[in-house]
């Protein structure tokens, strides 16, 4: 399974990890992702964070913490 974290920062500037044609997509504003306490499990349901992919496989993405650390890392290079 591949996945491709994009972090917005404005209208056509991205910070983009991982391959095109990734299985799974997952995109959040930079403002959500530098929050104190962002939780991508909690943006998810609340529509902060988009994913595109196979929703069983995106939800143990966001469960197992790999995607916190990779979209809080995209989140600091800005």
């Amino acid at each position: 399974m591949s996945v491709q974290y994009r972090v917005v920062v404005a209208k056509k500037d991205e910070r983009i990890e991982g391959p095109d044609g990734a299985d799974i997509v997952i995109t959040v504003a930079v403002v959500d992702a530098a929050a104190d306490d962002f939780d991508p499990t909690v943006a998810f349901m609340r529509g902060k964070l988009k994913a595109a992919g196979h929703t069983g496989q995106i939800l143990d993405l966001l469960k197992s913490g790999d995607a916190t650390e990779a979209i809080t890392a995209l989140a600091a290079t800005v």
